[in-house]
C-alpha cells in the first residue's frame, strides 16, 4: 500500500459512477449559454469591492495592469481546464480531473484547496453583500435619520473605526453576512434550479451596470488621479496594521493577486461539461469567451474607477461600497446610478454566493462518495434530493468566516487557494501529456508544455505578490489538509480498499 496515495481512478469508473449517481445531464448548453454561465459566476464582489482595495493598498491607477496580468494567468489556466473538461467530461471540477490523472493524494490536495475558493470565496462575497446592504439602507431614513446597521454588528471583531466624533468603534459580529449565507443555504437545501433564462437576466443586469459606469464615468475621469500611472515603490500600512507593497512591480503583482479574486468562478464552466451540446467546441469557447469579455470590462472599469477618485479617497471615506461612493461623490447628477447599482449588486452578489456554495457542496459530495470525507457530506434529503447535511455544515464553516473575519483577509485566502489550484491544473495537463498520451482529448491545450509552464509562472508570480502572510496561511491550511488525509481519508478511501488495482 506504499504507493496507494498515487493510485488513479479509471476514466471508465468515473463515467460509470457519474451516470449512476446523476443519471446523466441533458446536453442543453450552447457556447453562448456557457459564456453566460461564466459571466454570471465571475462578475461580483471581486470587481465591485476588491478593485478599490487594490487601488488603495497596492497599485493606485496601475491596478489596470494588475487586471491584465490576472487575466493572462486565468487564460493560461483556462486553456488547461478546457483540455481536462473535454478529456473527462463529468462534474467535479479539478478534483475529479486530478483523481483520474495524478492520483489520490493530489486529488485530495486540490479538493481541500477548493474549499479556499468556494467556501472562503462565499464568505468574502457575503461580507461585501453586508457592506452594500448598509449603503442601500442609507438611502432611506426614519425621522430624518438615515437607516444603518450599527458598526459593531456589521464588522468582524478584528476591525476598528473612528467616527466623526473621534470615538473608536469595534466590530463584534457581521450579522448581515451571516444572514445571507443562511438564507442561501436554506435555498440550496430546498432545491433551486436556475434556468438559463434567469441566469441570462442576471448576466444582462451585471454587464449593463459595468458598462453604464464605464460610459457615464469616462468623462468624469480626473487625469491628476492617473499621475503617476505607476506610483513609486513604497510600503503602506492599512487600518488593520497590515503592510502592503505599494507601487512599482511588487505593487502591481500584489494588485494582480488581489483582483484575481474578481476572476474566481470561471472554472465553474468546467463543471458543466456534461451539459454542453458539443464539449469539444463549446467548452473552450465558454471558458475563454467568458474570461475575455470579463477581462476587457474589468480593465475599462478599473481605469474609470481609479480616475474618479484619488488613492487617498479609496483608503479613507470610499473604503466600503466604493463604487457607489465614487459615483455619488465624483459624478454629480448620477446619484440614481449609485442607488441602482447598489440594488443590482446585492442581487448579483447573492447569485455568486449561490454558485460558490453549490460548487462547494458538489466537490465534497464527490469526495464523500470516494470515501475521502465522511458520508455525511453525501447524505441526500429524502424529499428535496439535496446534500442538506453538507449544506448545513458549510453554513457553519462559511458563517464563522463571514461573521468574524475581515473581508480583505478571507479574500486574499480565497485568491491564493484558487491560484494554487490553477498551478496544479496546469501541471496536471503537462504531466498527462507525458504519462498518458493515449487518452482521447477532444480539446488540446496549444503549445504544451509552453502554455502550462507560463500558466504556472504567472499564477506563481501572483501568489508571490500576495505576500508572506498569505503564503503562511496557505501552508498552514494545506498542512492541516495533509494531516486530515493521512489520519482519515487514506484509511477510508474506497479506491484503496478495493481488492483489485485500477490504473
Amino acid at each position: 500500500m506504499g504507493l496507494s496515495i498515487f493510485k488513479r481512478k479509471s476514466l471508465d469508473k468515473l463515467i460509470a459512477e457519474s451516470d449512476d449517481s446523476e443519471k446523466g445531464f441533458k446536453r442543453t448548453l450552447s457556447a453562448t449559454g456557457l459564456i453566460a454561465l461564466g459571466i454570471g459566476a465571475v462578475i461580483g464582489a471581486g470587481l465591485f469591492v476588491r478593485t478599490a482595495a487594490a487601488i488603495a493598498n497596492n497599485a493606485g491607477p496601475s491596478v489596470t495592469i494588475g487586471f491584465i496580468i490576472a487575466g493572462i494567468g486565468c487564460a493560461l489556466a483556462g486553456l488547461c481546464y478546457a483540455e481536462f473538461a473535454s478529456m473527462i467530461p463529468i462534474s467535479g471540477s479539478a478534483y475529479t480531473y486530478s483523481y483520474a490523472t495524478m492520483g489520490e493524494l493530489v486529488a485530495w490536495i486540490i479538493g481541500w484547496d477548493l474549499m479556499l475558493e468556494y467556501a472562503i470565496g462565499a464568505a468574502t462575497v457575503s461580507i461585501a453583500w453586508s457592506e452594500y446592504l448598509n449603503t442601500l439602507l442609507g438611502y432611506f431614513s426614519v425621522g430624518g435619520r438615515p437607516l444603518h446597521i450599527p458598526y459593531e454588528w456589521c464588522h468582524s471583531p478584528f476591525e476598528t473605526f473612528k467616527n466623526a466624533a473621534g470615538v473608536e468603534m469595534h466590530g463584534i459580529m457581521n450579522v448581515p453576512a451571516l444572514f445571507i449565507v443562511f438564507a442561501i443555504t436554506l435555498l440550496l437545501i430546498r432545491g433551486m434550479k436556475e434556468s438559463a433564462f434567469v441566469n441570462g437576466l442576471i448576466v444582462i443586469t451585471k454587464v449593463s451596470i459595468v458598462i453604464m459606469v464605464i460610459v457615464f464615468g469616462w468623462s468624469y475621469i480626473n487625469p491628476a488621479n492617473h499621475t503617476p500611472y505607476i506610483p513609486e515603490p513604497s510600503v503602506f500600512n492599512d487600518a488593520q496594521g497590515v503592510s502592503h507593497n505599494f507601487g512599482g512591480i511588487m505593487g502591481i503583482l500584489g494588485a494582480a493577486g488581489v483582483v484575481f479574486f474578481a476572476f474566481i468562478g470561471f472554472d465553474a464552466v468546467s463543471t458543466a461539461a456534461q451539459e454542453a451540446k458539443n464539449p469539444k467546441r463549446d467548452m473552450p469557447i465558454g471558458i475563454l469567451g467568458s474570461l475575455a469579455i470579463c477581462t476587457v470590462l474589468y480593465i475599462l472599469f478599473a481605469h474609470v474607477l481609479s480616475g474618479l477618485g484619488s488613492v487617498e479617497n479609496f483608503r479613507t471615506t470610499g473604503k466600503e461600497a466604493s463604487v457607489s461612493y465614487a459615483i455619488q461623490t465624483f459624478m454629480p447628477g448620477y446619484g440614481w446610478l449609485g442607488k441602482l447599482i447598489t440594488v443590482a449588486i446585492l442581487a448579483g452578489f447573492s447569485s455568486v454566493i449561490l454558485v460558490l456554495l453549490m460548487g462547494q457542496s458538489r466537490v465534497f459530495y464527490s469526495m464523500s462518495r470516494d470515501g475521502l470525507v465522511p458520508k455525511v457530506f453525501s447524505d441526500m434529503h429524502p424529499k428535496f434530493r439535496t446534500p442538506y447535511k453538507s449544506n448545513l455544515i458549510f453554513f457553519l464553516f462559511v458563517g464563522l468566516f463571514a461573521a468574524f473575519v475581515p473581508g480583505d483577509i478571507v479574500g486574499d485566502m480565497s485568491s491564493i487557494g484558487t491560484l494554487f489550484a490553477f498551478v496544479l491544473v496546469c501541471a496536471g495537463v503537462w504531466i498527462m501529456r507525458v504519462k498518458r498520451p493515449e487518452i482521447q482529448r477532444q480539446f488540446k491545450t496549444p503549445l504544451v508544455p509552453l502554455v502550462p509552464i507560463l500558466g504556472i509562472i504567472v499564477c506563481g508570480a501572483m501568489i508571490y505578490g500576495l505576500g508572506w502572510i498569505n503564503w503562511v496561511r496557505l501552508l498552514i491550511w494545506m498542512g492541516l489538509g495533509i494531516v486530515v488525509y493521512f489520519a482519515y481519508s487514506r484509511k477510508h478511501s474506497k479506491l484503496n480498499n478495493e481488492s483489485e488495482n485500477e490504473k
